[in-house]
Formats: C-alpha cells, sequence, structure tokens
C-alpha cells in the first residue's frame, strides 16, 4: 500500500478565509516525522508556483510528489481549462507528480454554495474532461475527476453521470463521496477499474446527512469536526482497500481529514497527531491483506 500525505489535513486549503494556514516548512516536515514518504502539492500557490522552486521546496524533505489537487471550471463553453492544466503539467515535468487530481470548480469561492448543471453544461463538461485526459496523458499524467461537496459533481448521482458517460479515472474521495450522498463501498465493487487514486477520509455520517438536508453548510460541518482520523468514523475502510487490493488497485491512498485551525499549534502537537493515527489505522488494513 502507497500511503501519501495531503496538507488539508493540517487544515491548509485554498478557501480564502480558511483558518490559519501553516508553513510548508513545517507541514511536510511533520509528514516526513511520521512516516509519510510521499505528498500532493496543496492548493495552488502554498508551494511555490514556479516549477523549479517547487520541486526544492518539496524535494527537502525526501518525498515523493504525488501530484496536486487542481480547481477547473469545466462546464463554461467560454472558459477553456486547457492552458492552466498545461501550466501545472510544466510544474510537474519539474517538480515530479503523476495526478491531476480535478475538480469541477462552479466558479464561486468557497464551498458553502453552487450552481447545477444543465444539459449543455453537462456535454461541455465530459468534453473537457476527456480534452483534459488526453493532454495529460500525452505528458505521462493521471487525469482524475475528484467528486467533491460544492463543485459541480458533488451528489451520487451526478457523480454516477460521470462515471458512465466520461473516460475520465476517479479520485475516489471517500469523504466527499459520502457527503453528496454517495456509497464508496458500492463504487468500488462496480467501478474499481476506474479509480485512479484514493483519498482516504473517514466522516461522521450523522453530521454528513445534514448537509444534504441544508442543516449544515460545509464550513460548518467542518467547524464541527466532520471529519476524523481514519477508524474513528463511519467509512467501511476494510471493504475499500479490500475491494480495490482485489481489483489490482496499486495507486495511492493520500490520507486527508478536513479541519480548520485558529492559529499555529505548540511544537510536536496539533494536526499532526490526527495524521499519525489515521497513518497506523490505514497500515493495520494493509497488514492484514
Amino acid at each position: 500500500m502507497r500511503i501519501a500525505g495531503a496538507p488539508i489535513s493540517w487544515g491548509v486549503c485554498e478557501v480564502p478565509g480558511w483558518g490559519y494556514q501553516m508553513a510548508p516548512e513545517r507541514v511536510l516536515s511533520e509528514m516526513k516525522q511520521i512516516g509519510l514518504t510521499a505528498t500532493e502539492f496543496g492548493p495552488q500557490g502554498w508551494l511555490p508556483v514556479e516549477p523549479l522552486a517547487r520541486a526544492a521546496a518539496v524535494g527537502g524533505y525526501g518525498l515523493t510528489p504525488v501530484g496536486s489537487f487542481f480547481l477547473a471550471v469545466m462546464h463554461d463553453p467560454d472558459s477553456d481549462p486547457i492552458p492552466a492544466v498545461e501550466a501545472e503539467l510544466a510544474a510537474f515535468e519539474a517538480a515530479g507528480g503523476s495526478y491531476l487530481i480535478l475538480a469541477a470548480a462552479s466558479g464561486a469561492e468557497g464551498y458553502d454554495d453552487r450552481p447545477e448543471l444543465d444539459e449543455a453544461g453537462w456535454r461541455v463538461l465530459f468534453d473537457n474532461l476527456d480534452r483534459i485526459r488526453e493532454v495529460c496523458a500525452a505528458r505521462g499524467v493521471t487525469a482524475c475527476l475528484h467528486p467533491h461537496w460544492g463543485t459541480m459533481v458533488q451528489n451520487a448521482d451526478e457523480i454516477d453521470r460521470v462515471l458512465r458517460n466520461s473516460s475520465v479515472g476517479l479520485c475516489l474521495d471517500t469523504g466527499h463521496i459520502t457527503c453528496g450522498g454517495g456509497d464508496p463501498v458500492g463504487i468500488v465493487a462496480e467501478f474499481a477499474d476506474r479509480v485512479s487514486i484514493v483519498h482516504a477520509k473517514d466522516v461522521r455520517k450523522d453530521l454528513a446527512d445534514k448537509l444534504l438536508t441544508g442543516e449544515l453548510t460545509w464550513s460548518e460541518g467542518i467547524k464541527a469536526g466532520m471529519f476524523t482520523p481514519i477508524g474513528a468514523g463511519d467509512i467501511d475502510f476494510a471493504a475499500i482497500v479490500g475491494g480495490l487490493d482485489a481489483a489490482g488497485f496499486d495507486g495511492y491512498y493520500v490520507l486527508e481529514q478536513d479541519i480548520m485551525i485558529d492559529a499555529e499549534p505548540v511544537p510536536g502537537g496539533g494536526p499532526i497527531d490526527n495524521a499519525r493515527a489515521s497513518l497506523v489505522a490505514l497500515q493495520s488494513l494493509a497488514a492484514k491483506e
């Protein structure tokens, strides 16, 4: 099992005003400290945008770059995502990275609200997903779609529609899929061959269920502790790992626990404790295979 870290587990997020943002130096050193050997790049701009500078920022910690979470407006016929994708792929060439993890941005800031696609928007989205997949493949990079709350692919029926109408791979984000009313175990059972990478996050379903009813916004759910260390929530990771293993999955499991923090944690404490717990829990499942 290949396991990587993600800066969101340390509260680092692309949303403006999303709590205190820890510096790359501390986050990356703590990933290394708990035994992780790979990482995603985090939100655009957290690490240097310039390719060689980004390579130096990650390379100093001995972490293998997995790739990046990449927000792109893909449903608007007047907005071409390819130039921005090409720029990110140029950074991959210098800094490393094998996965471009796409989220279908709504065009608004944050994830508390979004419009829904009409049929024309779906056609544009499918076309752009296939275009991006081809551009990435030509550069040796795997493009995959990340279902994400507050984006144009959020709910269970929208995830199913993408899987049945496009050729792009899937980032199996166990938490976001659950929040959108989906079943990550069921998706693995039917679409294991489409899974390119896993964002492994556990979730309290009693809170996640309040998103679809409107009782909670995304940011309110995060603040309420909707996401937990692996093993402390309601996701059946044993079934997910077992199903993917049976299908021959050899991609990364990226540890994610979406959190907000208010200030710099005390040395040796803070998000590192939950990240370590998640790593141990996931490694225990791998040991049972």
